[in-house]
């Protein structure tokens, strides 16, 4: 009895311990060794990524709920134009709850850009199934009968899906060694961390499917996935930096897979873009200078603007 006495005195005692320990615990992060939460110059890197992150927004929104940012959170569109063609899916419903969780992310990351380094209004974009179906021609190099249509059923949406996170992943690794303050490093990552979410969930469901004949084409889930790979690679100009879901071996991972679920370099290290490279992508006509594509009129902002003003 003694003994139990003396076990439950020590419990006790320890309880109250560890009590007092959790409640002088503290959450907040080390001071960085930078003091200075924004530099100047991260600005205008970060409000360049709107253009991105406003196309997925409206693409993923209207695709799950039939509207976009304007029935969501008007105010971050600072009157820019509804984008062209956009409109609900054929989804089943577990593709349903995905797409639409990813358009609600997408108004937090405007949200969280806007109101730390501000931003422009919503650009003008062609999210019409006539834009997509040109763009996979491009990608085939000759028409697809009938034209590829983003929102006939899940796969075909999944597919197109497939086009656009990716793009805003590579943008968000090659900004980041040109951001310095503290806070503009924090937010880049964590919308990086989410974007490759986005980009992982896409491209597992596609995997899982990789085989399958999308109908009625004669080509493999995997097939276009390369074929958009190489036509993304193409328009940017710079070499390999995206592929698709079946490799050669010599880029699978560590040369050992033909699998690539997650597509990354010689180290399984991220590939990274240039706003030039992105803008090639696009726009759809592997020429920064020149609009068109998703962004008919152009990108938003200082920086896709300046190559406008160029000859």
């Amino acid at each position: 009895m003694y003994l139990l006495s003396l076990c439950v005195s020590f419990f006790l005692l320890f309880c109250e311990f560890a009590h007092a320990s959790l409640s002088s615990a503290t959450c907040s992060t080390t001071p960085p060794i930078n003091r200075v939460p924004i530099y100047p110059e991260d600005v205008e890197l970060l409000r360049f990524a709107l253009n991105l992150e406003h196309l997925e927004a409206e693409f993923f929104l209207f695709a799950a709920l039939g509207y976009g940012l304007d029935g969501i959170a008007p105010e971050l569109a600072m009157g820019g134009p509804p984008p062209i063609g956009a409109k609900k899916a054929n989804l089943d419903k577990v593709t349903q709850r995905i797409i639409a969780e990813f358009g609600y992310q997408e108004v937090g990351h405007l949200r969280a850009i806007k109101s730390t380094v501000g931003g422009f209004p919503r650009p003008l974009y062609d999210l019409s199934a006539k834009n997509f179906a040109e763009l996979f021609n491009h990608a085939f190099e000759s028409p697809l009968v009938p034209p590829f249509d983003p929102y006939l059923n899940s796969l075909n949406y999944v597919l197109a899906s497939y086009v656009i996170p990716y793009v805003g992943l590579v943008a968000y690794v090659g900004t980041n060694p040109n951001i310095n303050g503290y806070q503009s490093k924090r937010l880049l990552a964590g919308l990086l961390g989410v974007e490759s979410g986005q980009d992982a969930v896409i491209r597992t469901i596609l995997y899982e499917q990789a085989e399958e004949v999308v109908h009625p084409y004669n080509y493999t889930v995997a097939e276009f996935t390369n074929r958009i790979s190489n036509l993304r690679n193409e328009l940017a100009m710079c070499g390999i930096k995206d592929e698709g879901l079946i490799v050669p071996k010599k880029l699978g991972a560590e040369k050992r897979t033909t699998s690539n679920i997650l597509s990354a370099n010689f180290d399984s290290i991220s590939y990274a873009r240039t706003p030039a490279e992105i803008l090639r992508i696009v726009y759809g006509t592997g020429d920064e200078h020149k609009p068109g594509g998703f962004l008919p009129k152009g990108g938003n902002g200082a920086i896709a603007r300046s190559f406008l003003k160029m000859p």
